[in-house]
């Protein structure tokens, strides 16, 4: 299959990339290269703009009119930087969301994969949210999770556009095979901001909140593998109508959403001293504030990936880190920085 993936030069989606070629397809890649790095888009059919110009989007379709599904996982991804430029991403993530939809239905692609976030739902009492889990996104930029999943539901409902929203917090790690990784415009990305410390590209590694109401006191995420993730819309993509058809009755509205998550929840300064065991020495780091927008954090059920997807995570966090300290050592050979 042909694969449109929006913001397939960014670290997630130059990530799904790959893994859709491992699985014998193609991606065609729409990136404004605001976050991305041209470089990741590597060799494949690249097209430099905007998702809500939809004259672009009409000759992508025309220059690849067998596109069969698209994956948007293009946004604005920074939550303390959402709490001080709303406007920046409601305009971004929610306003050009909606013209990519709508070019979508002018161009007859009738399945879509959004790339979503756990930080749609509020805090647990137990840190575990299933899909269940009341909506109450703490920032500006979960809100826009949230909105851009209204609208795909909404617009599923009045037209033949079928999606898969897939909620996951904290991607780490990179390609096992070292095709993509974090990369600069990407420090927000808690591994590899990590590796940046221990490497001295940036000076401390800040632990932003300590007094929250967790084991440590530090907030609690669920850390995936970037490439379990991966796998993740790939299967999303092949068994689209299956899963909807597993959906039974939920998805009768034309929208599913579906966690994707380890179950388990690992506190940032646990993340810390993986890190730190990993590497044979201690890191350069510092207790801050809390952010603003952050939480206590949780981790995600992911027994509803299992039944939809046939998906679970596989990778472990020392996994991840051991793929995120060898891309370190090539990054800049790979982005030609």
């Amino acid at each position: 299959m042909k694969i449109l993936v929006t913001g397939g030069a960014g670290y997630i989606g130059s990530t799904i990339g790959s893994a859709l070629e491992d699985r014998g397809h193609e991606a065609v890649i729409l990136d404004s290269l605001v976050i991305g790095h041209r470089a990741l888009a590597r060799n494949r059919p690249f097209y430099e703009g905007d998702i809500a110009d939809r004259r672009l989007l009409a000759e992508i379709f025309r220059d690849h009119p067998d596109i069969a599904c698209t994956v948007h996982c293009a946004a604005l991804i920074s939550v303390p930087e959402s709490v001080e430029r709303p406007y920046d991403y409601y305009v971004n993530n929610v306003g050009k969301t909606l013209e990519l939809l709508k070019g979508l239905e002018e161009a007859g692609c009738q399945r879509f994969v959004f790339s979503s976030s756990a930080s749609v739902y509020g805090e647990a009492p137990e840190f575990m949210v299933d899909e269940s889990s009341p909506l109450a996104p703490s920032s500006p930029y979960a809100r826009t999770k949230m909105m851009v999943e209204f609208l795909i539901e909404d617009i599923c409902k009045a037209s033949d556009l079928r999606g898969i929203s897939l909620r996951y917090f904290n991607p780490i790690g990179a390609d096992p095979e070292l095709r993509s990784g974090p990369h600069g415009k990407a420090t927000s990305q808690v591994l590899g901001t990590l590796v940046d410390v221990s490497m001295g590209r940036l000076p401390v590694f800040r632990i932003t909140g300590t007094d929250w109401p967790t084991r440590d006191g530090t907030g609690l995420r669920d850390y995936v593998h970037v490439w379990d993730l991966a796998k993740a819309h790939v299967n999303a993509i092949e068994q689209f109508d299956q899963v909807f058809e597993r959906a039974g009755d939920d998805g009768n509205s034309g929208h599913l959403a579906v966690n994707l998550g380890t179950g388990q929840g690992v506190t940032v300064r646990e993340l810390v001293d993986a890190f730190e065991s990993a590497v044979g020495h201690e890191i350069a780091k510092v207790d801050a504030p809390r952010r603003p927008g952050d939480t206590a954090g949780s981790y995600v059920s992911g027994s509803r990936a299992e039944q939809l997807l046939d998906w679970s995570a596989r990778s472990t966090v020392q996994q991840a880190i051991t793929d995120a300290l060898r891309w370190s050592k090539v990054r800049e050979e790979v982005l030609g920085d």
